[in-house]
């Protein structure tokens, strides 16, 4: 469903009039930069020198960084659960777990080894949101990933809980290696163009850089304060 604007027009104009002048209706135009250095950083990287970047900036932020192929990424998951202690698991009701054949290990595997597994399911409301609180790994697919910084970006939904990125203690964001991009700026494009295109965006996308951590206190960061207190990141070559 395609989002609706309201109150536009009685918004602009109460800015307008704040300004000390008319609203301006007509002849606006996107301005043209005559220096663009946004655009240059990373520019000609390759998938694979974009991994490298993002694997030296992983060592920077604290997250393990794992590279497998897509026949490989049901034991790599499994091998990192299994280094957070293992279950419970949640994951979103996503079609790319069948997609990279992580069907069988969520619905069957971990069952049949009494790992409890809870998959997003927006009829169930807030329980999702408890059942997420008490997980001790979530596994979810990154939408965009940013080289550069580390960050993977999450276009939650209605079977895609912010909340489970939020509140269990450990965190395994799943890489394509195709939703790699140099840095922030590739990623807004990205979602400009979607939105010039009239597709559904979520109300809530989320930029995600590594375990939970701050440094409010004496400028000293720490890690785990508020969230997931490890990630890992499992980037899957899909070339």
């Amino acid at each position: 469903m395609t989002g609706m604007i309201q109150n536009r027009t009685s918004f602009l104009e109460n800015i307008a009039e704040k300004l000390g002048r008319n609203p301006i209706t007509k002849g606006v135009h996107r301005p043209s930069y005559k220096h663009t250095p946004q655009y240059e950083v990373l520019k000609t990287a390759t998938r694979d020198e974009l991994v490298s970047v993002l694997a030296s900036q992983c060592s920077n932020i604290h997250v393990q960084l794992m590279e497998t192929t897509a026949d490989h990424l049901a034991e790599q998951v499994k091998a990192a659960v299994r280094s957070y202690g293992g279950g419970p698991v949640s994951v979103w009701k996503d079609e790319r777990y069948a997609e990279y054949g992580l069907t069988d290990l969520v619905e069957k595997e971990w069952p049949h080894e009494q790992t409890l597994v809870h998959v997003w399911n927006d009829d169930l409301g807030e329980e999702n949101i408890r059942l997420s609180e008490k997980a001790n790994v979530s596994i979810v697919f990154s939408d965009i990933t940013l080289a550069e910084s580390g960050t993977v970006v999450l276009f939650t939904g209605k079977n895609k809980g912010r909340s489970m990125t939020l509140l269990p203690k450990h965190f395994i964001a799943l890489i394509p290696q195709s939703t790699l991009v140099p840095r922030m700026t590739q990623a807004a494009q990205i979602i400009r163009e979607k939105i010039k295109k009239g597709e559904a965006i979520p109300s809530c996308i989320q930029f995600i850089t590594g375990p939970s951590n701050s440094a409010d206190i004496e400028l000293s960061t720490v890690y785990g304060v508020h969230g997931p207190v490890k990630a890992t990141y499992v980037v899957i070559s899909d070339r």
